[in-house]
């Protein structure tokens, strides 16, 4: 808000602006589209800002009682005002609303579209985020990773008959976890984002040495499952403690996932103050372990929990193919993160894991001592897969069957008119490889967009990538996937996070026409 409330005059603006010790300087666009003058302001999208205000330099430019919007796109800010004239040059300060301000002069030129409102729409993004993120996590229960945990928390109110009180006890414990997970990751992104450096969600997964820990819980989970050892946590007598150990455990192996809602609402988060992101990232706890708490509390569905019997057991085995199927693809990732070394190193240590596992079970069955030695012998091979694999992959993937992304292809193509369809990717996206499997990489999809001379980009975020960071969050983004179809002569048009065939298809058919 202006210094004092209300319009700001020039006497004001005089006075804010001789109290910045060094006020930064920096060059921006501008663009006149009806009676809104469209300003945009380079400035990195790790800088928080509060309520902006802009203070004009150039006289006679802008209406000083109209009212002012603000909008974050990626690394720019951009402001709408009011014009009164089209200028010729534009000079102005921006009060970022903590204290600090920015002084720049903008020439003509493009000023991005779309963006994340700021200012007095706020409530309206973090209310919007939290919906999104809740919705996301609900999602994520359906994950190959995820399920078999939240299957096994009720597998457990069925032994134990579903007394309320446990039950209650034993889903706020597990809600807790999921919430203070999810809040972990999203609070260690934000202090690496603060510090400068470009990252999104799902930034640890871009580290091989995070892949290992996934692939040898992975691993853990799935001997678990089949009954090799009692893990106490998901296999033994549920205790709050257990229970929310549990519920962190999901948070973190739900990860890789950034299906529908999540993708705008986590990249609303990025850039709204720190109570509201702390409110996204414990939305997606709460949506993660809403079906557990709806179990817990809610008699009529704690009594439909069918009774003890030979069928848990068999359910449980069944719950390790998916289990299994993830701790192949960690270490399908790891080959391709960090090559055909850590890939042995990998396999090595799951042999290891579950030879000691088998161990475990087989002192635990007899109720003999020595058990807690094949699980120190356990996260003795887990701290060595850790510390042996390298911190970043050497080399960069390339899509098959696309081009290398990059903005500069992309206006080279439009400018030809061309149509282009780009798609940002990852090998730890579950939602991505779906997409890609199912509607992209499909011969009648290939053979339309060849007749309609289509043009495919991919963006590898796999191993990280600075530019493509930057590009997801002028979209508002904070993961993959992202899918956009640019038509010539038309504005580009992001696609569900969802795809079909058809629905490519008849894109590139309408080109056509």
């Amino acid at each position: 808000m202006p210094i004092g409330g209300g319009t700001p005059n020039r006497a004001q603006f005089d006075t804010w602006r001789k109290a910045l010790p060094q006020p930064l300087a920096t060059i921006g666009h501008f663009a006149v589209k009806n009676d809104k003058l469209r300003i945009a302001i380079p400035l990195p999208a790790s800088v928080r800002t509060g309520e902006p205000y802009l203070f004009p330099i150039t006289d006679n430019v802008v209406d000083y009682e109209a009212p002012q919007s603000f909008r974050r796109s990626g690394d720019w800010m951009i402001a709408d005002l009011r014009a009164t004239g089209p200028p010729k040059q534009f000079a102005a300060v921006l009060a970022l609303g903590d204290g600090r301000g920015l002084e720049f002069r903008a020439v003509p030129g493009a000023v991005p579209e779309g963006g994340t409102p700021l200012g007095g729409l706020g409530w309206k993004a973090v209310l919007w985020a939290v919906l999104g993120a809740f919705a996301g996590g609900i999602l994520l229960n359906l994950m190959p990773c995820v399920f078999p945990i939240l299957a096994l928390k009720a597998l457990h109110l069925s032994r134990v008959g579903g007394e309320a009180a446990h039950a209650r006890s034993d889903a706020l414990a597990y809600a807790a976890g999921a919430i203070v997970g999810t809040g972990a990751l999203g609070g260690v992104l934000l202090a690496i984002r603060a510090a400068g450096s470009e990252a999104g969600w799902a930034f640890q997964l871009q580290d091989p040495r995070t892949i290992m820990l996934l692939l040898l819980l992975a691993v853990a989970i799935t001997a678990n499952l089949l009954g090799l050892f009692e893990l106490p946590v998901l296999g033994g007598r549920a205790q709050p403690a257990g229970s929310f150990g549990t519920g962190a455990l999901a948070a973190f192996v739900a990860t890789p996932c950034a299906g529908p809602f999540l993708g705008a609402a986590l990249g609303t988060a990025l850039l709204l103050p720190p109570a509201g992101s702390v409110a996204v990232f414990g939305a997606l706890g709460l949506g993660l372990a809403l079906p557990f708490l709806l179990v817990a509390f809610v008699p009529a569905l704690r009594k439909r929990l069918p009774k003890p019997g030979p069928w848990m057991r068999r359910l449980q085995r069944f719950l390790a193919i998916p289990m299994a199927a993830s701790a192949f693809a960690a270490l399908w990732l790891l080959d391709r993160q960090a090559g055909d070394r850590v890939f042995l190193i990998g396999a090595a240590l799951s042999l290891g894991l579950l030879f000691a596992a088998f161990e475990a079970g087989r002192l635990q069955r007899r109720n003999k001592p020595g058990a807690w030695g094949s699980a120190i012998a356990g996260l003795v091979l887990v701290a060595a897969g850790i510390a042996v694999v390298p911190r970043h992959s050497a080399t960069t993937q390339v899509v098959a069957g696309a081009e290398k992304w990059s903005e500069e292809h992309v206006a080279s193509a439009v400018q030809r008119g061309k149509p282009v369809f780009v798609y940002f990717t990852a090998d730890w996206c579950l939602t991505c490889k779906v997409n890609q499997a199912a509607a992209i990489d499909r011969g009648e999809v290939r053979e339309a967009f060849k007749k309609a001379d289509v043009t495919v980009l991919a963006g590898d975020w796999t191993n990280g990538d600075p530019a493509i960071t930057r590009f997801l969050e002028s979209r508002g983004r904070a993961g993959v996937p992202l899918y956009l179809w640019y038509a010539p002569g038309k504005t580009p048009e992001e696609l569900p996070q969802v795809l079909t065939p058809t629905m490519l298809i008849a894109r590139a058919q309408a080109v056509k026409r």
